[in-house]
């Protein structure tokens, strides 16, 4: 009897912790969603695949995610780049996607691979950092258009998605 409400207050917790994570839905409606008149098929997919598999530890307003902290002291061991205030290049995505963020410690590795790491690669570099403050790194001060032309230093040795 002990064993069984033990086995269901688990099963309550893990259910709980799951619900938390990333409970907003991107509104790819064309129309009138925050991605309003983006009509690349393939950024659109890959803001549904972000919101549904990193929001919970990555935050990007477009996308509709909560899971990164503003500012440090609110920070959680879980909680990856603010991709709000962070830019990225679309060689960085594919090298974090592949190998589990650049620490290696939290994000699963391969959490996206092939057409929907390239999709999500797409989607964060055209999306991230539009609410920096400052450049501050010569990636950040490129348009994303600039950005997504280039697959960077990281993708020398090859995208990453494809393995």
């Amino acid at each position: 009897m002990q064993r069984r409400v033990l086995t269901t207050l688990g099963a309550l917790a893990a259910a709980l912790a799951l619900a938390s994570c990333g409970s907003e839905s991107v509104q790819t409606n064309i129309d009138n969603g925050p991605l309003k008149g983006e009509k690349n098929p393939t950024v659109l997919k890959g803001a549904n695949i972000f919101a549904e598999r990193c929001s919970g530890c990555h935050t990007l307003a477009v996308a509709g995610t909560q899971g990164g902290a503003y500012h440090i002291k609110d920070r959680e061991r879980t909680d990856g780049p603010n991709f709000d205030l962070r830019a990225e290049t679309t060689g960085s995505v594919l090298y974090a996607l592949r190998n589990g963020g650049f620490s290696g410690a939290i994000m699963p590795a391969n959490i996206a691979v092939g057409a929907d790491a390239e999709a999500v690669a797409a989607f964060l570099c055209k999306y991230s950092g539009l609410k920096a403050e400052a450049p501050s790194s010569p990636e950040v001060a490129k348009t994303p258009a600039q950005r997504c032309a280039e697959r960077g230093p990281v993708a020398a040795g090859g995208s990453g998605a494809r393995r």
